[in-house]
């Protein structure tokens, strides 16, 4: 079955660019992105309208309703879903032992995760999020229940095993047993994710952090990626607490750590790094790993502001996360916004007691379309998906938002707005009650719920 939807595409191919057309986007039978007509010449209006006639499947936007990529959320911690929006005023390690291992260690229980999965999936795919990069429990079950909900609900996912040993950074109630036991258990979670034969779903090899693991089962993690060829996943010199563990234990950086660990590879995915020295971005580039900025949990527990531009200039790869439940928001739009907020922190300086040329970071600041550009072409970059844009070559991983929905916060002002301000509008405002439709894979996994003026068949 082939499909075609034609409307309004905004997307930001540049941290630096967005691009605005009246396009029509065919998706042939496989989900592959095959042609973006350009309605604008008369040349592409002709095959936009041979695409939509062709198609099996049509779906026309109203102009009150845009197209945009969908979003990569490269930091999720699938099982602190039901912590959402708590304990946040407590610090890491506290927070940790207090809430999150608690409730991660629950996750045995298999019925239990299975409901918590069925409702987290279909909750992120209406918000957009049409590609996550989840930790799992450290429980096998769980982890291939986790993969299996995605598939089974249209999420593209990366999904990992929890791998955590340290006798005095875990507790005895929730580890692995010993380093092997760990490395094992991953390995068979590799295995059991690849078994569901899913083209969304794919496993991540997960160390915790180096806080949480000891030296066996890291190098015995980092020897199963060379193995394998699986990417990594884990935290990244995300605190002071972090940083001075890392110092005391190991006499270098955490970054260095990992590497000398085999574990800062070719796609691996550094979670939060806010205190990457310039040298470190530029060694995370080098191996060809990246960072998942997640500004709002980093407000609470981070001690810093990552420092987006500057990893950009030197060439580091960047996505945004949501670390939920560390980051209380469920979507990505929402972060967006953070992602802006705390750079404008980190240029102007937040201590008044400093003078204003001190206070600061210069030229630190982002805008709406670095950070959405983050929140998808940057982050499908990092991990190396074929999504974040719709270009010929891609998948087709989309959503619609409306901007006259009744009771909706987007307002657009025709005199005023020009398609800038109301790409802006939509980042900062939108929410998943706007989101219409929801495709991965050019599959439809949000019910269209507004009408559109022609379609061959319901969503």
């Amino acid at each position: 079955m082939t499909l075609a939807v034609s409307g309004t595409l905004m997307q930001t191919p540049a941290p630096d660019r967005l691009t605005v057309a009246d396009a029509v986007v065919e998706v042939d039978s496989t989900g592959a992105i095959t042609a973006v007509h350009d309605r604008s010449t008369p040349e592409g209006a002709a095959a936009g309208q041979s695409a939509l006639a062709a198609a099996s499947e049509r779906v026309e936007l109203a102009p009150s309703t845009l197209l945009l990529p969908g979003l990569v959320d490269m930091h999720i911690h699938a099982p602190q879903w039901p912590q959402l929006g708590t304990g946040l005023d407590l610090p890491l390690e506290r927070w940790l032992f207090e809430y999150t291992f608690p409730l991660e260690a629950r996750y045995a229980d298999h019925d239990f995760a299975a409901a918590v999965w069925d409702d987290m999936v279909p909750t992120l795919l209406a918000g957009g999020t049409t590609t996550a990069v989840y930790y799992s429990s450290n429980h096998l079950d769980a982890t291939t229940s986790l993969a299996r909900a995605c598939a089974r609900h249209g999420q593209r996912a990366l999904v990992g095993r929890v791998a955590m040993d340290h006798p005095e950074g875990t507790p005895a109630w929730y580890r692995d047993a010993t380093a092997a036991a760990g490395v094992d258990a991953s390995a068979r979670s590799i295995e059991a994710v690849a078994a569901l034969r899913s083209p969304l779903v794919e496993p991540i090899i997960t160390p915790r952090f180096t806080p949480a693991c000891t030296d066996g089962l890291l190098q015995g993690l980092g020897e199963l990626a060379e193995a394998t060829g699986v990417r990594v996943q884990t935290h990244c010199a995300e605190s002071d607490w972090h940083c001075g563990y890392a110092i005391e234990r190991f006499g270098t950086s955490d970054p260095r750590a990992l590497d000398r660990f085999g574990l800062l590879r070719p796609r691996t995915v550094l979670a939060h790094s806010d205190h990457l020295t310039d040298f470190e971005m530029a060694m995370a580039a080098d191996r060809r790993a990246g960072v998942a900025h997640c500004p709002l949990s980093n407000s609470y527990f981070a001690n810093a502001v990552f420092r987006v531009r500057q990893a950009l200039a030197v060439g580091t790869g960047v996505g945004l996360g949501s670390d939920i439940a560390g980051g209380a928001r469920p979507g990505l739009l929402g972060v967006c916004q953070d992602a802006v907020t705390v750079s404008r922190m980190l240029e102007d300086g937040v201590d008044p007691a400093l003078g204003p040329a001190q206070r600061g970071v210069p030229d630190s600041r982002i805008d709406t379309v670095t950070a959405f550009w983050l929140a998808t072409a940057g982050g499908a970059s990092v991990v190396d998906l074929p999504v974040g844009l719709i270009e010929p070559g891609r998948r087709f991983d989309a959503m619609a938002v409306r901007l006259d929905r009744p009771g909706g916060l987007i307002r657009t002002w025709e005199s005023i707005d020009d398609d800038a301000r109301i790409f802006e509008k939509v980042v900062r405002l939108a929410t998943a009650d706007d989101i219409s439709h929801v495709w991965v894979d050019g599959t439809s996994v949000k019910p269209g719920r507004f009408p559109v003026r022609d379609r061959r068949r319901q969503h």
